[in-house]
């Protein structure tokens, strides 16, 4: 069964979801409109049965607050950092999607004592360049077109619907329970906003503020790289130059993933969690 809490980070509340015994497995989720419960339950009902599995919120998302402060990687994997020390988790295997990925890789640099395996799902970081050049520059300074856009799905279960078709390989075969998830977080009323800062921070004119791509040699913890094949936010061939560089890594490509991993293939996803826990 599934407990949520909350705990208090630098005067910012961040909620979370826990369950099972065992070693601890830290899963953090996405950018845009996610949280714990969009996509990590299928992930945590397969882990709970061996494991500790604690998913936070993340600032400003799902039911943490929207704090005043930092949203880029290097923030948010502060408060992070901080959330593992007030549960005095660390060391963790520590598993990130997009957003989450970029955050978990920050925190291993910066705070290796608290990973002791790192599993990062499609991250952000691995790269500079915009999926979509200036496009996406632009739509990171213009943010009236985010919340327009989230304004529209709240009104539309089937518009939130087709919108996943960009994250994932084969919309028919997306549960309706991870649509259903996304559905509920766009009508919370800061629905986007976390993101919206998160780009402000993190999109530039030449690039991506944050890459580890001159960092990857410094990365001392086993760290076991998932990216879906048909991922077309973060090229397959980041991961892969991430994972030549990293003293210590190995990476696997789910064949029927896009981006949206935990969702489109939770059992695969959970299986890669065990094996690095165990082989940790």
């Amino acid at each position: 069964m599934v407990a949520e809490s909350a705990v208090t980070v630098d005067d910012t509340k961040i909620h979370y979801r826990e369950t099972g015994d065992g070693r601890s497995v830290v899963l953090l989720h996405g950018g845009i409109i996610d949280a714990a419960h969009v996509s990590w339950p299928q992930v945590e009902n397969r882990l709970a049965p061996e494991y500790h599995v604690v998913a936070p919120d993340m600032l400003g998302y799902g039911e943490s607050e929207l704090a005043d402060r930092s949203y880029s990687i290097p923030g948010h994997a502060e408060v992070i950092a901080g959330f593992l020390d007030r549960l005095d988790l660390g060391p963790v295997t520590l598993v990130g999607l997009s957003l989450g990925g970029g955050v978990a890789v920050q925190l291993a640099l910066d705070r290796p004592d608290l990973v002791e395996t790192l599993v990062p799902i499609d991250p952000f970081g691995l790269g500079r360049e915009l999926p979509n050049g200036l496009l996406s520059y632009g739509l990171a300074r213009v943010q009236v077109c985010n919340k327009l856009a989230i304004a529209a799905f709240r009104r539309s279960r089937r518009l939130t619907r087709a919108s996943l078709d960009g994250v994932v390989y084969d919309l028919d075969s997306l549960s309706e329970s991870a649509v259903d998830a996304v559905y509920r977080e766009v009508k919370r009323p800061t629905a986007g906003a976390a993101f919206r800062r998160f780009r402000e921070a993190e999109v530039t004119r030449g690039g991506y503020r944050t890459t580890f791509t001159d960092r990857f040699d410094d990365l001392s913890v086993p760290t076991r790289l998932l990216h879906g094949a048909h991922d077309e936010l973060f090229p397959v061939a980041w991961a892969e130059r991430a994972a030549d560089r990293i003293p210590d890594a190995e990476l696997h490509v789910l064949d029927d993933c896009a981006h949206w991993a935990p969702r489109e293939d939770p059992d695969a996803v959970a299986a890669h969690i065990e094996d690095a826990v165990d082989g940790s």
